[in-house]
């Protein structure tokens, strides 16, 4: 049997950040392409601009936009930096799971067994940062992440020391709920609008099929107090908080599309469009309480805290207070 200690740790800190440089490559795709309705497989990389295909030459992470000096080589078109610095945080993820995770497993871990707990890992952390990206510039969460994340999480929680399937379960059910019923569910009834989206309440499933309830609520208190305190640098630096520029596009094509209906289909599809959770709420926020931003990722943040030192951190504070975990 081959053990993790047979391995050079050099050998596993670069192979993980070169996989990580690639998948952060192709999660630019996912990120582009899946709000859009577009294949995440095919055509191949083009220039969103001209729709040149992209040379593998000029595809290389993170080297190809800094030789390229940000600029697509085919049209002269700027180049989102968005881009470089996905693929970056990939490397920097799959290394940080590797040196979080994977180098403290014991010794005598087979390396079957590390490199399934290395797989399901980077799964869920570059899934995490493909909804972090999305949500930030369209404001929702694809199924894809979050209830396929769910269900990995379910499949692998004998990788993870302390859970049990049927805490994951427990888990994924209670971090569902607690954001759904309370913030979709009895805040529409009160507000008239959904407090948090229903994509916010899959996320934290995600967070408890993975960690069980203590990872779900962990994701929620952490992310609630980084987004809070987030939102309110941006309002005193700005003075306002703006929805992102590809939320307000769809909405301008929305209300188009509205426009052009005949009258008596118009009342019921501006409706149907009031019960979308992107087009509640004013247009324009007057006040902090009414603006919206997306909690998605801060959710996805502290689910990858929990990931590399969550665990610890709970144990030892739950100690100082004198309880017994």
């Amino acid at each position: 049997m081959i053990r993790l200690l047979d391995v050079p740790p050099g050998f596993l800190r670069v192979y993980a950040v070169l996989l990580g440089l690639v998948a952060g490559s192709f999660a630019n795709v996912v990120i582009y392409r899946a709000p859009r309705g577009l294949s995440i497989v095919r055509p191949a990389s083009r220039c969103p601009e001209c729709g040149v295909p992209i040379p593998v030459r000029y595809n290389i992470p993170v080297v190809s936009y800094l030789w390229l000096r940000g600029k697509a080589r085919c049209c002269g078109a700027r180049i989102s930096p968005r881009y470089a610095v996905v693929e970056l945080l990939g490397g920097l993820l799959s290394l940080a799971i590797v040196e979080a995770i994977i180098l403290r497993l014991p010794h005598d871990t087979s390396l079957a067994r590390a490199a399934a707990v290395f797989t399901a890992d980077f799964f869920l952390a570059i899934g995490l940062l493909i909804a972090t990206f999305i949500d930030l510039e369209h404001m929702y969460v694809p199924d894809l992440v979050s209830i396929g994340g769910a269900v990995l999480g379910l499949l692998t929680f004998s990788l993870r020391p302390g859970v049990t399937f049927t805490g994951a379960v427990a888990g994924a059910a209670g971090g569902f709920l607690v954001v759904w019923l309370p913030f979709d569910v009895l805040y529409r009834k009160v507000r008239g609008r959904t407090g948090m989206a229903l994509g916010d309440a899959k996320l934290l499933m995600l967070a408890g099929a993975w960690f069980g309830w203590l990872g779900a609520a962990f994701a929620l208190l952490a992310g609630a107090v980084q987004g809070t305190f987030f939102a309110i640098l941006l309002f005193f630096a700005k003075g306002k908080i703006e929805e992102p520029p590809e939320v307000r596009a769809e909405k301008e094509r929305a209300r188009a599309e509205i426009e052009r209906l005949p009258p008596e289909h118009r009342a019921r599809a501006e409706a149907e469009l009031l019960r979308d959770p992107i087009h509640e709420g004013p247009a324009e926020p007057e006040s902090i309480g009414q603006a919206r931003i997306a909690f998605g990722p801060f959710l996805a943040l502290a689910t990858l805290e929990y990931l590399f030192v969550g665990r610890d951190f709970v144990e030892n504070y739950v100690r100082w207070l004198g309880f017994r975990f």
